[in-house]
């Protein structure tokens, strides 16, 4: 049986009542997805609009894992800047990159407005600069967006007028984005899967995969029936425990905390946040907060690398809430959750081919909102005769964590650790 959505204000506001069927014996479709999030549900949704016969399995509810957890901001780009792209990679596979982030940012909008979901989509975001040192190559950073990329709607806000857009003087300047923004995870994931299910894709929760079989044709077992389909999709990101170890080591679970404040009037006149825009900053273990068409502040802070929550989830994100708005001491906490990622090595998305008859989609690396539908979507494509834009992202270098499933844990932990501690140096 699955588990109800963590205790969070998006569970509390999304459709409670939204169900799916478990898997009730064998079957055979042409594709079956491992896994009910954005890729998940994106992949299903393309595949079943174009005909094909696609099994869906979940072993929660749709959303339970990052897709309904997450912070709900939309970013502009990849994870890692157009510089690191350029260096790394060249310039033109740099700007080749940058322009199917912007297809994917206009994926979720289209799915939006075509299947009429009700995301609460909100526009502008603010990336902030929270050490002086960093401001004029951040600066810089718009300067070449708006340059090299043809990016206009990024722009360089100074730290005097930055302080009354986001309600405190903690940073030191920031670059609003006017198509980047925020919306509501979970009635996102809940509004794919409405739509793959009303193409015809057949979708089951409560249905845990327990073994990947490969053969001529690979089989999908679980508690619940065998699933044989000529092609299999893993989009179980983080959450995909002894399925595949190739997939497994090329990324990381990782565990980030999210909490709602009461309402306090942000997002409007005299509010915190009065222009409504989500805010993320450049720490490398990033906090990012936005407010909830409530007047919420929600806000997301702190990071752990084991499988076990803190003992005190409240408490733990709050005081990184403090950190930045001191002013909400006395502020009542409503809600306060967990939920895992996945990162990869370089934070560039694990999306391929892995081999004959299995694709898989991990490693999103927080960029999942904008980066992982459109995962689903050149998934489907590929399986439909048109891998080219899958290439794309198959061609980025994706090396395996150091020391296999066994070592991986503890080299993870102290370069995040080593990160942490860079930020606050």
């Amino acid at each position: 049986m699955s588990q109800p959505h963590a205790p969070s204000w998006y569970a509390d506001t999304a459709d409670q009542t939204l169900a799916f069927p478990p898997l009730d014996g064998d079957t055979r479709a042409d594709v079956v997805i491992v896994g009910g999030g954005y890729t998940g549900l994106s992949a299903a949704l393309h595949l079943a609009e174009a005909g094909i016969d696609t099994v869906l399995i979940e072993a929660e509810k749709i959303g339970w894992g990052a897709s309904g957890r997450n912070g709900g901001q939309l970013h502009t780009g990849q994870r890692r800047d157009q510089d690191f792209l350029e260096k790394r990679l060249g310039k033109p596979a740099a700007h080749e990159l940058w322009g199917l982030a912007e297809e994917a940012k206009a994926l979720v909008h289209q799915l939006i407005d075509k299947h009429q979901i009700d995301a609460e989509w909100r526009p502008g975001l603010i990336e902030t600069v929270h050490k002086p040192r960093l401001v004029d190559e951040e600066r810089h950073y718009v300067e070449k967006l708006n340059r090299d990329y043809g990016y206009a709607p990024a722009e360089w806000i100074d730290r005097e007028q930055l302080a009354p857009m986001i309600g405190t003087d903690s940073y030191f300047g920031g670059r609003l984005d006017r198509t980047a923004g925020h919306l509501h995870p979970l009635k996102f994931a809940q509004g794919l899967a409405r739509a793959a299910a009303k193409a015809g894709a057949r979708i089951h929760e409560g249905t845990a995969a327990t073994k990947l079989v490969d053969g001529e044709t690979p089989v999908i077992e679980t508690l619940r029936g065998r699933i044989k389909a000529e092609t299999i999709i893993l989009a179980g990101n983080g959450l995909l425990d002894g399925i595949d170890q190739e997939v497994e080591t090329r990324a990381m679970p990782i565990k980030n905390f999210i909490l709602t404040t009461e309402p306090i009037g942000a997002g409007g006149p005299g509010g915190l946040i009065p222009g409504g825009e989500a805010v993320s900053d450049s720490r490398f273990v990033v906090y990012y907060w936005r407010p909830t068409p409530d007047g919420r502040i929600l806000f997301g802070g702190g990071e752990t690398y084991s499988r076990s929550d803190p003992a005190d989830i409240f408490a733990f994100v709050r005081r990184h809430l403090l950190k930045i708005y001191p002013q909400l001491e006395r502020t009542r906490i409503d809600h306060a959750w967990g939920g895992t990622l996945a990162v990869t090595v370089n934070r560039l998305p694990f999306l391929r081919k892995v081999r004959s008859g299995v694709y898989a989609a991990s490693g999103y690396s927080g960029q999942g909102v904008a980066l992982a539908p459109f995962g689903g979507k050149i998934l489907a494509e590929a399986i439909l005769g048109n891998p080219g834009k899958l290439d794309a992202f198959a061609s980025l270098p994706c090396p395996r964590f150091p020391g296999g499933k066994l070592l991986r844990w503890p080299a993870l932990v102290a370069g995040m650790s080593w990160y942490a501690l860079r930020d606050r140096i």
